[in-house]
């Protein structure tokens, strides 16, 4: 994936390059804006290995970003009803492969048609187009969580790369959002919330709360 974004816009910086071969001012802005559209991709799309915490019931961040939601929710298609939701803003800065937040089994995958609103905008968790995948824990056994990849304004591609019936360690890249989005993570009630909001967290590696 990255590999393809990064020589298209090589591709395209020779492009522009040697479209103006009189003129060296534009040649040398036009390579010197693709050069940095270069830089900027492979910037975007870093994807660090997480430093993975270990312990019982722990649940990790899914994404990198900053926490603006912590609250009760009504979640009727994973959860079937009351549970915990911790909502994660990615900013077009922020690594956006997310990460399993529990080692677990994958019970489904659903994509969902929506707007495009600022992920910025709380309210865009429920209206934006998103997919939503269903866990159960193995720590502790049995136990249902959920996590929402949700578009954004510039964000329209979301990415899953796991499958009902697969299996995923706590920590296991899951997804690629393209561009500014949000992630909302659901537990139930009788887990134990230990972030805060405004608190930034690292995919993979920040915990955010614990079972029981």
């Amino acid at each position: 994936m990255v590999s393809r974004i990064a020589f298209g816009a090589i591709a395209l910086t020779a492009f522009f390059s040697l479209a103006w071969p009189r003129s060296f001012l534009v040649a040398g802005l036009a390579a010197l804006a693709g050069l940095l559209a270069t830089v900027f991709t492979l910037y975007f799309f870093r994807d660090p290995n997480p430093r993975v915490p270990s312990g019982p019931g722990l649940v990790v961040a899914p994404g990198h970003g900053k926490v603006d939601v912590v609250e009760e929710f009504e979640e009727t298609e994973v959860m079937q009803g009351r549970c915990r939701r911790i909502s994660i803003f990615l900013s077009v800065f922020d690594v956006h492969v997310q990460q399993a937040p529990v080692a677990a089994e994958v019970l489904s995958v659903r994509h969902k048609p929506g707007k495009f609103l600022n992920a910025l905008k709380t309210e865009s968790a429920t209206h934006n187009e998103n997919v939503l995948i269903g866990l159960r824990s193995s720590d502790p056994a049995g136990t249902v969580i959920g996590v929402r990849l949700i578009a954004g304004l510039i964000a329209r591609r979301i990415l899953p790369w796991l499958a009902p019936g697969e299996t995923v360690a706590r920590g296991e890249r899951i997804s690629l959002i393209q561009f500014g989005s949000r992630v909302d993570l659901y537990l139930p009630l009788s887990a134990s919330v230990s972030v805060q909001v405004g608190q930034r967290v690292v995919g993979g590696e920040t915990i955010l709360a614990r079972l029981s």
